[in-house]
């Protein structure tokens, strides 16, 4: 248990390393692989997904930190303050969902 733990937080700090950044003024990164939020949620979708995230108390932001991490039914989720917002990256064994939220104005 403790090696696929290990394992899934290493690929998600890979994707965090090598997924995130650029210098591009497209409003639609993404990393290959990961889903990309459709224009309208559908059931399993990234945008209900991240609705379901927003939603789960564990996953609130913790005052003051840059990074926190949390569980959504099987998916371990790890999310980063970045310039453009909240990065958040969830995995299970065989999927993953990332998705951006911005702060609020």
């Amino acid at each position: 248990m403790r090696l696929a733990t290990t394992l899934v937080f290493l690929g998600l700090a890979a994707v965090l390393l090598f997924g995130c950044g650029g210098s591009g003024d497209s409003t639609a990164d993404h990393v290959q692989g990961v889903d990309e939020m459709p224009k309208a949620p559908a059931p399993g979708s990234t945008a209900m997904f991240r609705a379901e995230w927003e939603a789960t108390p564990d996953c609130k932001h913790p005052a003051g930190a840059s990074r926190w991490g949390c569980s959504v039914g099987s998916y371990r989720c790890q999310a980063v303050v970045t310039d453009r917002g909240w990065s958040v990256d969830c995995a299970k064994p065989g999927r993953s969902i990332a998705f951006t939220v911005k702060p609020q104005s």
